[in-house]
């Protein structure tokens, strides 16, 4: 049993606390934040004690840390955890440069520590039948396909949405993790990529309690058109914009050589995947039969299956039987990889050739996520 630790008390944590005890090996026992009280919340709400951040480093019963605080502090926290002798898992975007995540890489290491990182959501039933029917070969070869995050922000909906339009967020670095860390487990690495980016408004206007009203500022670009050019040949065009109202778009869709796939948000564990066949023929695939892939949740009056903590729960198990786990320190670099360089290569006006490369995580039977929930 690892014994597990939660630093960060804002609206994420609720998610972990609420989904870790399907897990087997997992025991969340202590909460901490900066802000003393909404560690205290937290833990009388989910029977767990609340730490300062000190504490709950020092403390000899936790074994991994997990750092929920904004992106900007991620880098800080995970290093903290790691000098405590701890292993870390963070939630995205791990890091916002390379040479963080080096520091990082070598600093754990150096004191044989596991590094893991959100997000977790392609082991879900939906991606992981689509990673089989791509590794069957059911459309080919991937040869184009489109990506799309499209809404018109988070200053609608979110108690304190002020972070997400600092240097680190916006919708390529808030919700980009999760679409471009799904096509590099369906597809594998990137090799370079390319990119049109704005900020249309310098400002937002919170339209949520308790800080309607309040003007804050965007300091990063929230309009990204990019275009990623894989190492298997593939080319995937990826449009994240927080200035869209309304749009029709798929969440992904890929095309082969003797195919299509049409894939749901994968910031979900679930949802319809359909091939069309080069004669036209419609197949539905099996999702639900994935322990991943069974709602268990309602989202806007659709039931959607979340089993975040799944990557968390994966590694305390690889831990175990000394193997790698899949939501990977290297996977999580090539991501953040892709990320800041499509921002860079909004910047300069011209593709970008990435530096990282990363293997393909292995694929989460049915029977492997059965052995991790309780």
């Amino acid at each position: 049993m690892q014994g597990i630790g939660i630093i960060g008390c804002g609206n994420i944590s609720t998610a972990y606390l609420t989904l870790a005890p399907l897990f087997k090996g997992l025991e969340v026992r202590a909460v901490a934040d900066l802000n003393i009280e909404a560690a205290s919340a937290q833990a009388a709400a989910f029977d767990v004690r609340a730490h300062t951040v000190e504490d709950l480093l020092a403390a000899d019963d936790i074994d991994i840390v997990v750092n929920l605080t904004i992106p900007d502090a991620h880098f800080e926290v995970t290093r903290a955890i790691l000098q405590a002798g701890k292993h870390a898992y963070s939630e995205k975007p791990i890091v916002l440069t390379q040479a963080q995540g080096e520091e990082l890489r070598t600093l754990a290491a150096a004191q044989n520590l596991r590094i893991g990182s959100a997000p977790d959501t392609f082991l879900g039933g939906a991606h992981q039948a689509a990673r089989a029917a791509l590794d069957a070969g059911q459309i080919g070869d991937v040869v184009a396909g489109t990506a799309h995050v499209m809404s018109h922000g988070m200053e609608h909906w979110h108690p304190n949405p002020d972070f997400f339009f600092l240097p680190g967020a916006g919708p390529m670095l808030d919700i980009g993790p999760y679409y471009v860390t799904n096509l590099i487990q369906l597809l594998g690495p990137v090799r370079r990529v390319g990119a049109l980016t704005t900020t249309p408004a310098d400002t937002r206007t919170i339209l949520s309690e308790p800080r309607r009203g309040e003007v804050i500022p965007v300091k990063t670009p929230t309009n990204i058109h990019a275009l990623l050019d894989f190492h298997s040949g593939a080319s995937i065009t990826l449009s994240t914009s927080w200035d869209v109202w309304a749009h029709r778009h798929g969440h992904m869709e890929l095309y082969g050589t003797s195919g299509s796939m049409f894939l749901p948000d994968p910031n979900w564990f679930s949802g319809d995947v359909e091939i069309v066949s080069a004669e036209g023929e419609t197949t539905a695939l099996e999702t639900e039969t994935h322990p991943f892939g069974i709602p268990n949740q309602e989202n806007n009056g659709v039931a959607k299956a979340n089993y975040r903590t799944a990557g968390l729960a994966d590694m305390a198990a690889a831990m175990n039987a000394d193997r790698p786990h899949r939501c990977s320190l290297e996977l999580a670099l090539h991501a953040v990889d892709v990320m800041t360089s499509i921002l860079e290569a909004g910047e300069r006006g011209e593709m970008v050739t990435l530096t990282t490369t990363c293997e393909r995580p292995e694929p989460l039977t049915a029977d492997t996520a059965q052995a991790l929930l309780k």
